[in-house]
């Protein structure tokens, strides 16, 4: 099969599976996410910037959670990742291997500092947390800009995904709409046809950008209506596209996100906010009856203070019709509902402090519990987002000289990951740790003999996210020293 064919066979295949999503990510967005743009829906029209929505508890969980996911995985101005030697450096290198590392992990920050990365990855987790699945644009800035990168936030409904051998959204393909002008500026080679290239030419083309995984690399590829034109098709080491879940079940490729659980709820609070309103406009205006008596005409009656409404002798006039019953027990249910969306969208997970004897380990506890909780949500983050996120800015870097030419494998180089929600779940080691060093302290100088203080140290150092430069390389124990401690502790 010709690869152009090929290609558009995985694209048909990956928009198909798209389409059996849209329902549910359209119902996601009208209530979580009412002003979000690009959706790409037809059908009921949610345009009136959320005119049919009455209770906001939701979009405002979910502005909530998406702030917290930015603060805990990639906080804005801070050292959220490190390198570090890998296990298969030896003692004598690691210290020098170190400083350089550390060294290339803050020039690699700096340049997401000055980059537009906090903004672009903010609009994704708002996609993650409301669709389940998000895509983040990431190409190399040209030569003199002030950062090295450049992130797209790309809308959910706007591309699709397929997964490649290694179980990973690699796979993508991205429809857009551009004039002749921002072809030309996007893909400078391209060889243009002369209609398109015509003065004053301001028709819209649909463009469709394709990467496919390969054995070695991927394939970027980009056409103009259907493979009419080709704009671009080369070879990439790296993904530009980063597409990353919230949560994945058997069998599926697209990710699930918290709103889509407790979508239910959403509606129904929404529903019964509406119903309240509804009762508290009749309550205020009431509903009237009055006796046709050729006098009073109730077209023309307007129930506003200091009105005078005309009746016939001896006749009832305008009198109010009493209701059946009360809504009071719309309150509770309505509570119950919001109190179930907040819990479903991790915004009650570390309440305010109401309790003045609330100790600080109490708070550490609700603090270590919210981390158990996000902790599969934060490896599939961390293996699919921030690992390649890490990975290409380095070689981007490495490509221009401004980072040693060293490959972070794993092996000689590994990623220390410094975010705060990272560094809540090694507090517990950190506790472990300390509680096992007081307790052989207290047993005594002999069982104290047992510890190994610059081991400790270095494990703490690295469990509390202390840069590895400061840290210097545990010597190895001679054997003779062994042997005489081995000797005292018989003793």
């Amino acid at each position: 099969m010709p690869e152009t064919t090929l290609n558009e066979f995985k694209y048909k295949r990956a928009m198909s599976a798209k389409d059996q999503w849209k329902k549910l990510w359209q119902d996601c967005y009208n209530y979580a996410l009412p002003q979000h743009q690009n959706t790409g829906f037809s059908g009921k029209n949610w345009g009136r910037k959320g005119s049919e929505l009455y209770d906001a508890t939701a979009s405002d969980a979910i502005e909530q959670l998406a702030a917290s996911l930015l603060g805990h995985l990639t906080p804005p101005w801070s050292q959220w990742f490190g390198l570090k030697p890998g296990p298969d450096v030896d003692e004598s290198d690691r210290q020098p291997l170190a400083s350089v590392l550390e060294k290339a992990a803050k020039t690699v920050q700096s340049h997401f500092d000055r980059s537009n990365f906090s903004v672009e990855l903010h609009q994704c987790f708002l996609d993650l947390t409301v669709g389940g699945t998000a895509s983040l644009l990431f190409e190399e800035s040209d030569p003199g800009a002030l950062s090295a990168f450049n992130f797209t936030s790309v809308p959910l409904m706007s591309v699709a995904m397929g997964e490649s051998t290694n179980g990973r959204l690699e796979n993508t393909y991205r429809k857009l709409e551009m004039t002749a002008v921002q072809i030309r500026d996007r893909y400078p080679y391209a060889e243009l046809p002369e209609q398109m290239l015509r003065e004053n030419n301001n028709e819209i083309y649909y463009v469709r950008e394709c990467v496919i995984s390969e054995d070695e690399g991927y394939v970027y590829s980009a056409c103009v209506a259907d493979n009419a034109v080709e704009l671009a098709n080369v070879r990439l080491e790296h993904n530009p596209f980063i597409n990353f879940r919230w949560m994945k079940s058997p069998g599926e490729i697209y990710g699930r996100s918290p709103v889509m659980k407790v979508l239910p709820d959403i509606k129904t609070a929404n529903k019964v906010v509406e119903l309240i309103l509804k009762n508290a406009s009749i309550a205020i205006s009431g509903i009237w009856q009055a006796d046709d008596d050729g006098v009073l005409n109730p077209a023309n009656i307007e129930l506003i203070p200091g009105a005078i409404i005309p009746k016939a002798v001896g006749s009832r006039g305008l009198t109010p019709l009493d209701m059946p019953g009360r809504f009071d027990v719309s309150q509770l249910v309505l509570e119950d509902l919001r109190a179930r969306i907040r819990h479903a969208l991790l915004v009650d997970r570390l309440p305010q402090i109401e309790a003045r004897s609330m100790t600080a380990t109490e708070v550490l506890e609700r603090s270590s519990e919210m981390s158990l909780l996000l902790g599969a949500s934060y490896g599939r983050l961390q293996s699919e987002l921030l690992t390649p996120l890490i990975v290409r800015a380095y070689e981007i870097l490495r490509r221009r000289g401004e980072v040693p030419d060293i490959n972070i494998d794993g092996r000689m180089v590994e990623i220390d990951y410094r975010s705060p929600l990272a560094r809540t779940q090694g507090q517990k080691h950190v506790q472990n740790t300390l509680s096992w060093i007081n307790s052989v302290i207290a047993m005594g100088p002999e069982a104290a003999q047992t510890i190994n203080l610059p081991q400790a140290a270095s494990f703490l150092a690295e469990a509390l996210g202390v840069p590895s430069d400061l840290v210097n390389s545990v010597p190895a124990l001679p054997v003779n020293n062994l042997e005489k401690r081995s000797e005292d502790a018989r003793v």
